[in-house]
């Protein structure tokens, strides 16, 4: 199938999706004057118009075009409406399947249909309830929607971890260590909002900060107008880092591999003028009067189909003489797929990478969200024996440009001798 069959084929989906939701909301208004019903059927189709001419636009133009913020409010702006359609098309779709049953049963009891006024013919109508319920949860989840972008996307919050470790050397007890992750520079665009997010990570007064990767979502360039705001965040003992997926490129359509191994070399250049530690599948000793613990940093490694890039092998090297070692790796799904198994003096490890899918339910004990059947470990701290794993939620948004229930956090751990 060629790019421009694919196009057709799934405006023609969209289509039939916007076509079947006006039946419902058609029938939802019903009651209404017919003033007022053309006037919101010219807001709906002249809406869905728009969202389909800047769904085409986005297919044709060069995928360089748009400038990240751009293109991330271009794809909310498509994909919200459309996911709200989609849940109304599944309530309508249970009112069609009893439709379709009070249908075949009519055949064998004529009274289970309506004989229709005008014609005279049976007919088993549309429930009006159901069709009002479609209307509503549609338009509910599009106003949730709209609520994280306006609200939710710069709410950080900052959540304190006190993280237990048996062999931690009494001069650490106490640390104080910051987590950024996620920043996913390139989806902003609210840069006041964000200074005031570094700033309230620097009233924490960390001992050490580190950042568990995604810097930007795929160019180097994004990063550039931050400079000036992350390069603000300091700490006695240093900011780490790491690379995480997004950051190598993979999912953008460079003209050649010349210019993304340009762009990959930019990034690690970005992370030096931040004054950050860069770490490449690497080590080093944190030390605080005279005793020291292990770090160690690697490049992005996901288990499934994410990128391999790390090598916690390599990473690893002449670590034994650290009584505590801490690991900073993007993804959470590396902990059980390596640490775990084969790597059993690795105390605590910090990641992120899953957002918690910018979407969920955080109240009280009760924490879920989609991405928890993708990963086992997507949001807060684990344990599995003595080893920890903590999973920031992220600092940025990606695709979708807020948050609903799981809000961007800055992560506040604490040592303690255990």
């Amino acid at each position: 199938m060629t790019r421009n069959q694919v196009l057709l084929l799934f405006t023609f989906v969209l289509i039939a999706i916007d076509w079947y939701v006006w039946q419902g909301l058609r029938l939802a208004i019903r009651n209404l004057s017919p003033l007022t019903q053309r006037w919101i059927g010219g807001a709906y189709w002249g809406f869905t118009f728009l969202t389909l001419l800047s769904y085409i636009g986005m297919q044709l133009l060069p995928p360089d075009y748009l400038k990240s913020t751009t293109r991330t409010f271009v794809i909310a702006f498509i994909a919200i409406p459309y996911l709200s359609k989609i849940l109304a098309v599944f309530i309508l779709l249970v009112d069609d399947v009893r439709r379709f049953l009070q249908w075949i049963v009519s055949f064998f009891f004529p009274s289970a249909a309506v004989v229709s006024p005008e014609t005279g013919e049976m007919v088993i109508p549309r429930s009006q309830f159901l069709a009002t319920t479609a209307v509503v949860a549609g338009a509910g989840l599009m106003g949730t929607f709209a609520y994280g972008i306006i609200s939710g996307a710069h709410d950080y919050r900052i959540r304190r971890v006190k993280v237990p470790l048996k062999n931690l050397p009494k001069e650490f007890h106490g640390m104080k260590i910051a987590q950024l992750s996620d920043i996913h520079s390139g989806s902003f665009f609210n840069k006041t909002a964000v200074k005031g997010g570094v700033e309230m990570l620097m009233k924490e007064k960390p001992d050490i900060a580190f950042f568990t990767g995604d810097l930007v979502n795929d160019r180097a360039i994004e990063v550039k107008e931050y400079m000036n705001i992350f390069d603000k965040v300091r700490a006695p003992l240093g900011v780490h880092s790491i690379l995480g997926n997004h950051d190598y490129g993979d999912y953008f359509q460079w003209p050649d591999i010349n210019t993304k191994t340009r762009n990959l070399s930019d990034l690690r250049a970005a992370h030096k003028l931040l004054g950050w530690n860069l770490m490449l599948d690497e080590n080093r000793a944190i030390t605080v009067d005279g005793a020291s613990i292990g770090l160690i940093g690697i490049q992005n490694w996901g288990a499934g189909n994410f990128a391999k890039y790390g090598n916690l092998e390599k990473a690893s090297q002449h670590m034994d003489e650290y009584p505590v070692k801490i690991l900073l790796s993007h993804d959470p799904s590396h902990w059980e797929a390596q640490v775990l198994p084969k790597y059993k003096d690795i105390d605590l490890a910090l990641a992120g990478h899953t957002h918690g899918m910018q979407f969920g339910v955080e109240i009280g004990k009760l924490k879920w969200s989609p991405v928890q059947y993708r990963y086992k470990q997507w949001a807060g701290l684990y344990k599995e024996n003595e080893q920890f794993l903590y999973v920031n939620r992220g600092f940025g948004y990606l695709g979708y440009p807020g948050r609903v229930g799981i809000l961007p956090e800055i992560t506040i751990l604490e040592l303690v001798k255990a």
